[in-house]
């Protein structure tokens, strides 16, 4: 059973035990990200997040790698739009060793000028190459069209503009802002004690030093209509990102949601993978998933078409999309949605690192349910009914945008099939 506790500097402590486990999962959460960024130091969370891996003042990355994977372990790092973390996974005998180095990693990194430029060029060409990926890059413009104007629609990787106008002070200044212990969370799972653990994490915090708890402008959403964004390219496939916006992470239909995606396009048996994969061959893969913010949320399809098929699959989903509105799921079908959350989510908890990830996102976002047991006897209570109220709730044309970018040659159409003028 999870522990959260906090100590005097403000840092939140959390356990997990998972007594049958050999590994332990550990991260250090920071609530920092895309949304604490503007347009000129854009990246900086990214950058900043790359950097710590390139050394300490007691370590230089050669001996933070050496130390990890020398115990048979690994680590890694991401950055969100809300969070960065820092992670590693163990044999439970090393776990303070790995306490040991995400606190020297977050608290006294190096931020070598030389490294710094160095990997600049390496974010430049990351920029780069997801340019280059329709794929990919068709949800960087869905994001700018959803959330104009604003850090959430902005690239975490940021523009290449923006991250050669970073400079080392920006970048220590950065972390000097945000990495401190109001807004950090040391998360444990798998094979440890939860005293224990706390107490190895009080220790080597510390003499950390608390700070302003970070805070992010709300988004605001002013969209009326539906939007098109056409990106003409020549590429051998039409790509394609629709997103519609929805609820925030902690709206009480957030489960109704997860069901919906589910039933929409979030595995094979899908109604969108059934109908426009499987059934009239329009296209090779096409998904539906659920991005949760803390005060929005989006709805996003996926698909990449033949050009010729564009409008025609963008008929079918939302053919789907309104149905759904209309007519209420089948018994069969909700049972069936049901008990694909509940697998896909106890399938993930077995394991400490998906342990470690699923509830340190919600500790950090200062969610409170995220018991397993609770959830899902409130994913078994909902019905139909609900699923239906939630599609016409959130589900509105209005709200719907659309990014494309290939070969498109007849824009009116997409168009049409939006029912724009």
């Amino acid at each position: 059973m999870y522990r959260i506790e906090s100590l005097k500097n403000g840092l939140k402590i959390s356990s997990d035990p998972m007594d049958s486990m050999e590994s332990v999962s550990i991260g250090v959460w920071i609530r920092a990200g895309g949304r604490y960024e503007n347009k000129k130091n854009s990246g900086i969370s990214h950058l900043l997040e790359h950097l710590l891996f390139k050394g300490t003042t007691k370590r230089d990355m050669k001996h933070i790698k050496q130390e990890i994977e020398g115990r048979g372990g690994s680590f890694n790092g991401f950055t969100s739009e809300e969070h960065t973390c820092y992670l590693v996974k163990l044999l439970a005998k090393d776990a303070e060793l790995g306490v040991d180095i995400l606190s020297d990693m977050v608290q006294r990194p190096k931020l070598d000028p030389s490294e710094i430029v160095k990997e600049k060029s390496v974010i430049i060409e990351e920029i780069n190459m997801y340019r280059d990926m329709p794929s990919h890059y068709v949800h960087e413009i869905l994001a700018e069209m959803m959330w104009p104007d604003q850090p959430l629609g902005m690239s975490l990787a940021g523009t290449a503009e923006s991250v050669n106008s970073i400079t080392r002070d920006d970048v220590a200044a950065y972390k000097e802002g945000y990495y401190n212990t109001n807004n950090m969370l040391v998360m444990g799972t798998g094979r440890l004690k939860e005293g224990l653990f706390s107490e190895i994490a009080g220790k080597y915090f510390e003499k950390a030093d608390p700070g302003p708890l970070s805070k992010f402008s709300k988004v605001v959403i002013k969209q009326k209509a539906p939007a098109v964004n056409i990106h003409k390219k020549d590429t051998e496939q039409t790509h394609v990102a629709m997103g519609i916006h929805t609820i925030d992470r902690f709206h009480p239909d957030k489960y109704v949601l997860s069901l919906l995606n589910i039933i929409l396009g979030a595995n094979m048996s899908s109604r969108l993978f059934h109908i426009v994969r499987d059934e009239m061959a329009l296209c090779y893969e096409i998904s539906s998933t659920i991005r949760r913010y803390e005060d929005c949320g989006a709805f996003v399809f996926s698909v990449g078409v033949d050009n010729k098929k564009l409008v025609n699959a963008l008929e079918v989903i939302l053919k789907e999309i309104g149905r759904l509105k209309t007519e209420p799921v089948s018994i069969g079908e909700l049972e069936r949605a049901k008990e694909y959350y509940r697998g896909q989510l106890l399938f993930a908890l077995e394991d400490t690192m998906s342990r470690m990830l699923w509830i340190g996102d919600r500790v950090i976002s200062g969610e409170k349910d995220f018991t397993v047991a609770n959830i899902l006897e409130r994913v078994d209570k909902i019905t139909p009914g609900d699923i239906m109220r939630v599609s016409k709730d959130t589900l509105k044309s209005e709200s719907l945008n659309l990014a494309v970018i290939g070969p498109v040659k007849d824009e009116r159409r997409v168009k049409e099939a939006l029912h724009i003028a």
